[in-house]
């Protein structure tokens, strides 16, 4: 996308993005998304996410984002424990392992830098 846009952010259509089951620690999470910017490089990328309660690792890239609605904590290893809601803005840096122990479902509008 060559130009400026707007996205209405908690009415945006989400795809489907299947977690790996060995990513699934517990419960039946389902996690959908939607790329609205990716750079011609592929290096950046600005999009939606979402994820529905159960617990989930991940290595993450790094990523800023802010909390639309839900709930989550965060720990990352050998790190801070984050505990985000609706109107936070959090950092994770790429490489950290994360645990992601979703009380309500989370919505977050980020931005990824990719190496």
């Amino acid at each position: 996308m060559t130009q400026s846009f707007l996205v209405h952010v908690p009415d945006a259509e989400l795809a489907p993005e299947p977690l790996s089951p060995a990513q699934i620690v517990s419960g039946t999470p389902e996690v959908t998304g939607k790329v609205v910017w990716r750079s011609a490089d592929g290096r950046q990328e600005r999009g939606v996410w979402q994820i529905t309660p159960g617990v989930v690792t991940d290595t993450e890239a790094d990523e800023m984002f802010v909390v639309l609605s839900g709930s989550a904590t965060i720990e990352v290893a050998d790190g801070p424990t984050l505990k985000v809601g609706p109107g936070d803005l959090a950092v994770l840096r790429e490489g950290d392992r994360t645990t992601w122990t979703v009380h309500e479902t989370l919505r977050k509008a980020y931005a990824i830098n990719l190496t």
